[in-house]
C-alpha cells in the first residue's frame, strides 16, 4: 500500500481527494498548512505528495524545496493560478506534475496511478537490467533510486530520475523531444514538450560540472555523451 500525503488547506477539496484515494487503496496522511506538511513528511514514510501551492504558514513552493533537499518522492502540485511562469516555477523546484484547479478528482487519480505505475515499472526494470549505471562520475542505483555525482548523493524527483536513466541508457544517441516524452512521460502524456527542456535544465544543474554531458541539438532534442571519453 502506498502512503500519500495530501497538503491542502481547503477542507472540502482535501476531503474529496482523500475519499477518492482511499477508495483506490492508498493510505492517507493529511496536512492543512505547509508547516504541518513538513512535519508529517518528516515523521512518516511518504511515497507520493499532493501539494497545494497557496497554503498558510509555509507555501507549497517552499515545502517542495524542503522535500527536494531530502527526497526524490514524486510530488504533484495543485494551484488555482494558470500562469505559465508559476507552472515553470513549480517544475523548476522539482515537481513531477503541476495541475491547475479546479481539477476533477478522477483526473488527479489518473495522475497518481500513472506515477505509481511508472515507479513500479522502473523497479521491475531493475530486476532484469544492471542495478547500477555508471557514467563519467555519475552513479545511478536503480534499486534504491539514488544518484551520486562524484560520490555525493544528489536528490532527484521521480521524473528527473527516469529521464537521467533514459539518457544514460541511450548515451551517444540523438533523442528527439517526442521520443523522450513517449519514453519517460508515456504515450498518453498531453502536456507541452517544454517539460523535457525544464527537466533537462534541472538535471544539468544537479550534475554540476558534468552538465556538458547533455548536448542540446537545436530544433531536435538532446544527446548524452562524455566527449572526453
Amino acid at each position: 500500500m502506498d502512503n500519500v500525503l495530501i497538503a491542502e488547506d481547503e477542507d472540502r477539496m482535501r476531503k474529496l481527494i482523500v475519499a477518492y484515494l482511499k477508495k483506490e487503496g492508498y493510505y492517507i496522511y493529511e496536512a492543512c498548512d505547509g508547516a504541518e506538511a513538513v512535519d508529517v513528511f518528516n515523521n512518516n514514510d511518504i511515497d507520493i505528495v499532493i501539494l497545494d501551492v497557496m497554503m498558510p504558514l509555509i507555501d507549497g513552493f517552499d515545502v517542495l524545496k524542503y522535500i527536494r533537499k531530502k527526497s526524490n518522492v514524486p510530488v504533484i502540485m495543485l494551484t488555482a493560478r494558470e500562469e505559465d511562469s508559476d507552472k515553470l516555477h513549480g517544475l523548476n523546484y522539482g515537481a513531477d506534475k503541476y495541475l491547475t484547479k479546479p481539477i476533477s478528482p478522477k483526473i488527479l487519480m489518473a495522475e497518481v496511478n500513472s506515477i505509481k505505475k511508472r515507479g513500479y515499472e522502473k523497479k521491475e526494470l531493475s530486476k532484469v537490467n544492471d542495478k547500477i549505471l555508471e557514467f563519467g562520475g555519475i552513479n545511478v542505483d536503480l534499486d534504491s533510486h539514488t544518484v551520486k555525482v562524484d560520490g555525493s548523493i544528489v536528490y532527484f524527483s521521480l521524473t528527473e530520475f527516469n529521464l537521467l536513466v533514459y539518457l544514460i541508457r541511450n548515451k551517444g544517441i540523438l533523442l528527439s523531444r517526442d521520443k523522450i516524452l513517449a519514453a519517460v512521460w508515456g504515450m498518453d502524456f498531453y502536456g507541452d514538450e517544454r517539460v523535457v527542456d525544464t527537466n533537462v535544465t534541472r538535471i544539468r544543474r544537479k550534475i554540476t560540472d558534468k552538465n556538458n554531458y547533455i548536448t542540446t541539438i537545436r530544433g531536435v532534442g538532446y544527446k548524452f555523451e562524455n566527449k572526453e571519453l
